[in-house]
This record gives structure tokens, C-alpha cells and sequence, in this order.
């Protein structure tokens, strides 16, 4: 197995998981929290795929399928590349309403798509290129990569935590 499919096994992990966590929910569970101030499914995988977007397009330049579909209407938000979900208030986090299960999964799939452009190119010698100098040490490709599918690990976990609550 090479590392271009190694994350190509953890990035497919991650999209069986969202699949599973917002198939079948409405609207109205989609937004559900079980308490004030807790995030909700749909902000979770909401959120999950805009830091993988944000992060992929930051890789690969570009502009984010957030800003270049009609994405952001589907969630009742404006199309704003800098709204990842960090940092969100209650008001906020209130205010992702996917219009239903299909437009997380869509939107997802946009990304995800962009994800395997990134992963097709990928060869153990580029995990090493320096991505990211904001940091000490600087981050490099391969760091940058197992926070992204870290991070959308851990949101899409909290996601399915808050489903087994509904029932």
C-alpha cells in the first residue's frame, strides 16, 4: 500500500461515516442540539466538509466549491470563504440549516471530489514539502493531511454521538 492510498482509505472512512450519520434525518434533526450551545449533526458535517474544503483549496489554489457552486443557499447562508465554522456562536452555529440530508452529502461529494485531485497527485516524497510557515515548525503536506482527515474524524464521531441521542 502506497501513502497515496493509505489517505485515500482514510478519507473513504470519513465519507461512509457521513453518509451514515445524516442519511434518512430532516431538517429539524439535522439541527437538533442536546443542549444550548452543543453542535448539532448538520452544523457538525457541515463544518467538517468546509475545513476540508478551505484546507484542499488552500493545496491545491483555486477557488472553494463553497464560493464557486450554489452551495451556500442550501444552507441558508452566504457563500463567505472564511466561514468554516471556527469559532461559531450559539447564533451562529444555529444558523447552518442544511435544506436536508442531500445537500450535506452533495456538498461533501464537491469536496471530496477536490480531496481525490489532491490525493491522485500524492507520493511519499511531497509529504515533506512545506505547506504552511505560519507555525514552528512549519507544517508540512503530510502533517497538514492527517489533521484534515483527523479533524473530519473527530466532528463526523461527535455527529454520530448526537444521532444515537435522537433515538
Amino acid at each position: 500500500m502506497d501513502v497515496r492510498e493509505v489517505f485515500e482509505d482514510f478519507f473513504s472512512r470519513v465519507d461512509e461515516n457521513v453518509r451514515a450519520v445524516v442519511e434518512g434525518l430532516t431538517p429539524g434533526q439535522l439541527a437538533w442540539a442536546p443542549d444550548s450551545g452543543a453542535n448539532p449533526i448538520g452544523w457538525q458535517a457541515w463544518h467538517l466538509a468546509r475545513v476540508q474544503d478551505s484546507h484542499v483549496t488552500e493545496l491545491l489554489g483555486g477557488e472553494e466549491v463553497w464560493v464557486s457552486g450554489e452551495w451556500a443557499v442550501r444552507f441558508g447562508l452566504d457563500p463567505d470563504p472564511g466561514n468554516t465554522g471556527y469559532g461559531h456562536t450559539a447564533e451562529e452555529v444555529a444558523a447552518v440549516r442544511a435544506e436536508g440530508p442531500d445537500a450535506l452529502t452533495a456538498y461533501y461529494d464537491a469536496v471530496r471530489a477536490r480531496t481525490g485531485e489532491l490525493l491522485a497527485a500524492l507520493d511519499a516524497a511531497g509529504l515533506d514539502r512545506i505547506v504552511d510557515r505560519r507555525w514552528d515548525p512549519p507544517v508540512t503536506l503530510g502533517v497538514r493531511l492527517v489533521s484534515i482527515v483527523d479533524d473530519c474524524a473527530q466532528h463526523v464521531g461527535q455527529a454520530a454521538y448526537v444521532r444515537g441521542l435522537l433515538r
